[in-house]
């Protein structure tokens, strides 16, 4: 009789998974048990009581009905969408040219798995945000960098360029930008928007999940008489809702007909339609702590610039801020920071580092931490 032997431990790659995604991590923050979280550019702020309370009430009505699917084309919810983007962005949209699911990743995901695909390619301009690379390659579609200027702003000329010369079915433009926040202006979504139509008609998404917090206006009325033109947004943010995970886009009716076509069968539960609802309700106040975000975000700007940092313009609900450079760069002024109990994003851009807006007293902690972080450096 011989003996058992243990199995070896099986590694990803031991899978027969696709080529492409041999090698990847998977998108995350670093989730650590720290006094000052400000790392993944949540709102700091809860839900209002009444709110929670008008939660509970549609939940509850919503629960009645469990025993049955919920509305497969979430009408109710897409009507409360569109009024909320016709009055906060100055621009009409119906019912039929919003559609919504789980978090603008779900969004993104159903617009390359229609557009984009296998044989197919999609390009952004990075550092932007990773999960257009993840997504891409998650779907078969090639993923291609497109480039940036110094100042992180959209060098327009190489990407015209870019565009004529791949040719992609898919353009991501992300305004304001992750990690940079740094918008783009209409004239340079437009000048891209028609490139991407001279190569090949192309779809052209502006990712607009800050644009709450931008101190420009929404570049939503620009998908009147674009149908290849997209607007994506998310209830994460502005909303405090990160843990609805609620996004939707806004473009002609014929691209929401066209992202039906791959989405899941009542991909949105009747408690995520319902929670999106009560939250709707509540806009004028949820707003409110945008502005106070908006507040606190261009006084980390201010302080961070006195401090003696550097600091990108920031349109977000977050600043990036350097440069760090010598031995440990960016990773080692992280380290000290969270030594000092506040934990900020290293996104890996060389030699920045992203902090999220919090409260007036997060952001005092973190201006602290940043203060002594400079004097050490100093000396």
């Amino acid at each position: 009789m011989t003996g058992r032997t243990t199995p070896r431990p099986v590694a990803i790659d031991d899978l027969p998974i696709r080529d492409e995604l041999r090698g990847k991590s998977p998108y995350g923050a670093p989730q650590l048990d720290v006094p000052v979280q400000l790392n993944t550019n949540e709102n700091p702020y809860p839900l209002p009581e009444p709110l929670v309370e008008r939660i509970t009430e549609r939940v509850r009505e919503a629960a009645r009905g469990l025993n049955r699917y919920p509305d497969r084309d979430a009408v109710e919810l897409r009507t409360a969408l569109a009024a909320y983007l016709s009055r906060t962005a100055g621009h009409p949209v119906t019912t039929g040219q919003v559609w919504a699911a789980n978090g603008s990743n779900e969004v993104i995901q159903q617009l390359l798995q229609t557009f984009g695909g296998p044989g197919r390619s999609a390009i952004g301009f990075e550092p932007s945000y990773s999960m257009h690379a993840l997504i891409s390659r998650g779907t078969g579609t090639e993923w291609l960098s497109g480039p940036r200027n110094d100042d992180f702003t959209v060098d327009l000329a190489a990407a015209t360029r870019a565009i004529a010369e791949h040719r992609p079915e898919v353009v991501f433009i992300t305004s304001p930008n992750n990690p940079t926040g740094t918008a783009v202006d209409a004239e340079t979504v437009l000048a891209l928007y028609e490139a991407a139509q001279a190569a090949r008609p192309s779809l052209v998404v502006v990712d607009e999940a800050y644009v709450e917090f931008s101190h420009r206006p929404s570049l939503l009325p620009l998908i009147e008489g674009r149908p290849n033109l997209v607007v994506s947004r998310t209830m994460s943010k502005a909303f405090g809702a990160a843990g609805l995970r609620l996004g939707y886009l806004a473009a002609d009716p014929a691209v929401v007909d066209a992202v039906q076509l791959v989405r899941l069968p009542y991909h949105l539960s009747a408690v995520t339609q319902a929670t999106a609802l009560a939250a709707l309700e509540h806009t004028d106040t949820l707003l409110g702590y945008v502005e106070q975000l908006k507040a606190e975000r261009d006084r980390l700007v201010a302080e961070l610039r006195a401090i003696g940092y550097e600091v990108t313009d920031s349109d977000a609900n977050f600043v990036q801020f350097g440069r760090f450079d010598g031995a440990g760069g960016a990773h080692d002024a992280w380290r000290r920071i969270l030594d000092r109990g506040v934990l900020v994003r290293d996104n890996g851009v060389p030699g920045w580092l992203r902090v999220t807006a919090g409260t007036p007293a997060e952001n005092d902690a973190f201006l602290d931490a940043v203060r002594e972080l400079k004097k050490e450096q100093s000396t």
